[in-house]
Parts: structure tokens; sequence; C-alpha cells
């Protein structure tokens, strides 16, 4: 591939070292191109309104400006330009903030030249690449737990809805007509569902969770 066709890329990153790594590493690929490297996010945004390259290679912790601030700048700047977070970091909250942020792929500094080849290639098609951990975390946080109560049914939903209006057992039975030994057997599945033992603690948690529309 001719050097005009070549994936533009800039790589920002603190440690000189990880930066000379990367330019090692990148040199053998023919379609990418190094444009620049720099140690701040700063001067990455400063370098993507000047340049406007293809693809960033983003570090998270960096001085002055960090790689979440400089990814959002950057993509605000440059919509043309993709951003891959490469970092040694991979816990939930760095995940979600740079993917929105506007990064499009998330790697871990462990990964091999050929898989980052790879990424930067994606990336410029606008595809996503995302280390394992960073995918679980992304899954984790776009579905999340099921909601308290979400399990009740449509009875015991009657029931609860009249626990927390006070009525004891019996009352529920006369106002759902239906024996006071089937309330007491829908009272104590909806504290089995809601993973209490108090009849206080669940209308409270009913509350406090607005299990029972208003």
């Amino acid at each position: 591939m001719t050097q005009d066709k070549a994936i533009r890329i800039i790589i920002a990153d603190d440690h000189k070292m990880v930066r000379e790594g990367l330019l090692l590493l990148l040199e053998e690929f023919n379609d990418l191109e190094i444009i620049a490297d720099v140690g701040n996010g700063e001067l990455a945004y400063n370098h993507c309104r000047e340049s406007c390259p293809d693809v960033v290679l983003m570090d998270l912790k960096m001085p002055h400006m960090d790689g979440v601030e400089a990814t959002r700048l950057i993509r605000g700047a440059c919509p043309n330009t993709q951003v891959i977070t490469l970092t040694t970091f991979d816990d939930e909250e760095q995940v979600q903030d740079a993917l929105q942020a506007g990064a499009i792929g998330y790697l871990l500094k462990d990964v091999s030249a050929a898989e980052l080849a790879d990424a930067i290639r994606r990336a410029h098609k606008g595809e996503t690449t995302l280390a394992p951990a960073a995918a679980k975390v992304l899954i984790a946080a776009t579905t999340g737990p099921p909601a308290l109560g979400h399990n009740l049914t449509d009875r015991e939903r009657e029931v609860l809805e009249l626990m927390i209006q006070g009525l004891n057992n019996r009352e529920i039975g006369e106002e759902l007509v239906i024996s006071s030994s089937t309330v007491k057997n829908h009272v104590s599945s909806i504290l089995s569902k809601l993973e209490t033992t108090s009849r206080t603690q669940a209308v409270a948690l009913a509350v406090e969770h607005k299990i029972i529309d208003a």
C-alpha cells in the first residue's frame, strides 16, 4: 500500500519508552504510518486539530490533560478521527469513561503487535475492538442487574400494594376475596423474592424502589 493511503496514527502516552516501543511495533506494517507521538492529552488534541489523523492510540493517565478528556475533545473537533484507548487499566470506571468519551476501542498494553495493528485497521473502518475485560464491563453496564421485585406476580403485586396501605392478612383477604391462608402464602413469596424476612422491611423496600406503580 502506498504511503498516501496509509492509516495515519498519533500515539499519546506520557512514557517515552512506551511510545518508542509502539513505534517499533507498528513500523513493521506498511499500511500504518505514525505521524506524531506526544506525552499528554493536550498535545494529542492540538496535533489532531492540525493534522486530523485517522487513529489516535490514547493512554489514560497523563499529565496536563488525561486520555478521557483528550478523547472527548478530539472526537468533538475531529469526528473522523477514531480513538483507541491503550492502557494498563481495565477497571469498570475507566472503561465506561473512555467509551463514553468516544473511544472506539479499549485495549490493554499487553496486546500483541498483530492484534494492535488489526484494531487500528478496524477503528479506521469504524469498527470496535475491546479487550475481554472491557467487553465484560460494557455488557454488564448495558444489561445491569434485574430490578428488585421484577419477578413478583400480578397477584403478589396486588397483595404488596395492600401491605403498603397497612392492611393485615385478614383485611387483604377480604379486599381480594381470597382466604387468609392464601394471603399468607403470597406474603411469604413476596418476602422471599425481596430477600427479606420482615414484612415491615418488604414494605420499605417496595416504597424505596418504587416496585408498585403510583
